[in-house]
């Protein structure tokens, strides 16, 4: 028989309601026993949708993010985030968030560095280490949800982060090699293991990703070591990969001393066979067969046709699963009654991903003919997509066609472009600048809400949004900021908005998907060619522009992440896509600056998230990324200034390519990494003007003057200083007026300052 499972749920729940009761309590509105309450209701509703599988996960539910929970695990908290005050969880939300100092009678916290997981949407914080980290074990978290899940009859198997990709996913904060802490790790891995077979656990899910990236022989032999040593475990350990192939560590993967693997047998599809050959007859193969990061739904024939021969050969030793965590899609498709039907019957979300595993299962177990119904269903379903006329759009295809590569390229280069509009726009040094949303208030979203429903006409509407555009065009006059932005109030978000007004794609009410902590996303669902029927963003731009004699920003999303940060059909290469994208926004670009606005940004946050996870791949993706962000925004006269902006990843090794994108200035993200982007300009001389973010937005804390000083002083080090702008490390939306209004004063101060030498 085939054995059924998952390797984790969704867990912010089908309504957000572990969001809003995080921000409750962080707000202190709630209690911490009120927050442990929803956080246990949430958990026992998610083992219940998953009764029917043979396992499901424990451990993989968290009130911020994985990666910090398993360093709580492994006691290895930031010493500044645990103090003396509060209690546990205090100590693990400072060093989620950080602490502002007016939150206490001590000092600000620093917030964790945030990064993207893999090549995902979802941030995690990174583990700090240095040469002294030591390491103890703290299980109490694990074994009460495992006591949790046994007590509803759960068939529990504990999901943690192996202690390789832990070490790979640090930084070290002394220059040190985090490897070397490796045999530091293990006996806490080794102790953590029996505890969880003392609870009860026969299986562990051990998640290594890692093996899916490049990695040297030190990081190999650290594979090597690790699993060695805790082979005599007690609980049979379930290595998972995912995310991509194993390549050359294929054999490295099939020969640790576990008694399973998982494969991603989306991403790794021609992997499986080889995989299947190379495991001793011992081993359980588990194979991810329905995709855990998108939402289509799988051609269950397809998968039955190299299943079947695979399950005769394996038998018991099969296990079926979806391809990785089920974090990276909606929770349930059901109530999705607003949208498309013919559109709707094409997806699949977390539960139907689910159902689509159990019924592989059954097929497999009991026979084709006792599903069916199901898969006659399932086929009519796949066909009306592949045959829909709605996916095809003529006009585009031949727009595609016909794209020039002159298209892609200013009419002079950088020197002389950034010489016209400096004469044009007359910014001082140091120019100030936000990136590109203000707060989003309860009376903002409660009036986007009314309009979407009818309860609020398009003249009310627009009178309201207006208003609250003048607001923001103020606020920023007497912060005495140089660029100033309208503060997108009309957005509900920077994909989705956009994506509302483009044909081609399909929208949810409740597909929600969490980004980091209580930040969640809802992608558009991108199913056909794109076109832009109408100006987007132009009336809310040149009305901000009308109301001062300052520049006001053109805000819009790049192709590149307008595509990484959607649900993206899987019938074409993801290239295909990106262009029709690119010139979407490239008319609006260029309506844009008819309108008189002297400035766009567009905004690539998502650039490096769609870098493969081999150095081998990123080639041919930076070709065509950079180029469809080049086609977008290129179409301008050289006294139109291009911005673009990027956040929260490792830049450091694309720096080169992010040069190609030839924006005239890029804003990025340095605050919370302490500046690291810097390093890369110690032997990479970037050309143009960058604006290296010096204020957390992620993080309550105020930054303080001399601490902005401070960065700025430290890239006018490696950039001069008549190419540096000053500003936030990305949007306001998710903050507070009265936390933005000091922290952007405190900005402005800094940056006349650093004029005044």
């Amino acid at each position: 028989m085939v054995t059924t499972h998952n390797l984790g749920f969704p867990r912010i729940g089908g309504h957000r309601e572990l969001k809003f009761a995080l921000e409750a309590y962080w707000a202190g509105q709630q209690s911490e026993q009120a927050l442990a309450e929803t956080a246990s209701a949430l958990r026992q509703r998610h083992w219940q949708q998953q009764a029917q599988l043979d396992l499901a996960p424990v451990g993989d539910f968290s009130l911020y993010d994985q990666v910090l929970d398993m360093s709580v695990t492994l006691g290895n908290l930031p010493d500044r985030a645990k103090g003396p005050e509060g209690s546990e969880l205090d100590a693990y939300f400072r060093a989620a968030r950080g602490r502002g100092a007016n939150d206490s009678a001590c000092c600000a916290i620093a917030a964790g560095e945030m990064t993207k997981w893999f090549d995902t949407n979802y941030h995690y914080i990174v583990p700090e280490l240095n040469a002294d980290t030591e390491f103890t074990l703290n299980p109490d978290r694990l074994l009460a949800e495992l006591a949790e899940a046994k007590a509803q009859g759960v068939q529990a198997k504990p999901v943690i982060i192996g202690p390789v990709t832990y070490l790979w996913l640090g930084k070290t904060t002394d220059g040190s090699n985090r490897l070397d802490l490796l045999e530091r790790l293990l006996p806490v891995y080794a102790k953590l293991l029996e505890t969880l077979a003392d609870a009860g656990a026969d299986w562990v899910q051990i998640d290594e990703p890692a093996l899916v990236t490049d990695l040297d022989a030190n990081w190999r032999h650290g594979f090597n070591l690790a699993y060695h040593q805790l082979k005599s475990s007690r609980p049979k350990v379930l290595l998972a990969t995912y995310f991509g192939e194993l390549r050359d560590n294929l054999q490295l993967a099939c020969e640790l001393p576990v008694a399973g693997i998982h494969l991603d047998a989306v991403s790794a599809a021609n992997e499986v066979n080889r995989v299947a050959d190379w495991l001793p007859t011992h081993k359980v193969l588990s194979l991810g067969v329905v995709n855990g990061r998108n939402v289509w739904k799988t051609d269950l024939e397809a998968q039955l046709n190299w299943l079947e021969p695979l399950h005769e050969k394996l038998a018991k030793r099969l296990w079926l699963a979806p391809s990785c965590s089920l974090l990276h899609v909606p929770v349930d498709l059901a109530p999705e009654t607003e949208l498309d039907p013919e559109i709707r019957t094409w997806l699949a979300f977390a539960l139907q991903k689910l159902e689509e595993v159990l019924v592989l299962s059954q097929a497999l177990n009991e026979g084709r003919d006792t599903v069916a119904s199901i898969l006659a269903e399932n086929r009519a379903a796949i066909d009306r997509r592949l045959n829909s006329e709605r996916v095809i759009n003529p006009r585009v295809r031949a727009a595609v066609a016909a794209i020039k590569a002159c298209q892609g390229q200013r009419n002079s280069d950088y020197a002389q472009r950034i010489a016209l509009q400096q004469q044009k726009l007359q910014l001082p040094a140091y120019p100030t600048t936000t990136i590109g949303s203000f707060p989003q208030t309860r009376e903002i979203r409660q009036a986007r809400l009314k309009f979407r429903k009818g309860d609020l006409d398009a003249q009310t509407y627009k009178a309201q949004m207006e208003g609250e555009i003048e607001r923001c065009i103020r606020e920023q006059e007497m912060l005495g900021l140089d660029v100033l932005v309208h503060g997108e109030p009309e957005r509900n978000d920077m994909v989705e908005y956009f994506g509302e007004q483009l044909d081609g794609y399909a929208f949810t009410r409740f597909g929600w998907v969490q980004s980091y902590g209580s930040r969640c996303v809802k992608p558009p669902i991108l199913f056909g060619d794109i076109e832009r029927p109408n100006a987007m963003t132009v009336g809310w731009i040149r009305y901000a522009q009308s109301l001062t004699d300052k520049p006001v920003k053109g805000m819009l999303t790049g192709p590149v992440t307008i595509l990484n940060w959607s649900f993206v059909r899987d019938d074409q290469p993801r290239r295909d896509s990106c262009l029709q994208l690119a010139l979407a926004i490239r008319q609006e670009v260029q309506d844009l600056e008819k309108a008189g606005i002297r400035i766009i940004q567009i905004d690539e946050a998502a650039l490096r998230e769609g870098l493969p996870l081999r150095r081998s791949d990123w080639e041919s993706y930076l070709e065509w990324a950079i180029n469809c962000f080049r086609l977008a925004a290129n179409g301008v006269d050289d006294t139109t200034q291009i911005h673009t902006h990027m956040c929260y990843s490792e830049f450091n090794d694309i720096i080169e390519a992010i040069a190609r994108m030839d924006a005239d200035v890029i804003t990025i993200e340095t605050s919370r990494s302490d500046m690291e982007l810097l390093d890369a300009f110690k032997n990479f001389e970037y050309p143009n003007d960058i604006g290296p973010g010096v204020y957390d937005i992620h993080s309550p804390n105020t930054p303080g003057k001399d601490h902005i000083s401070k960065l700025m002083k430290l890239a006018a080090e490696r950039i001069p200083a008549e190419r540096l702008w000053v500003n936030p490390d990305c949007g306001l939306k998710t903050r507070k007026w009265e936390e933005v209004l000091p922290a952007l004063e405190t900005m402005v101060a800094a940056a006349r300052e650093l004029r005044a030498g």
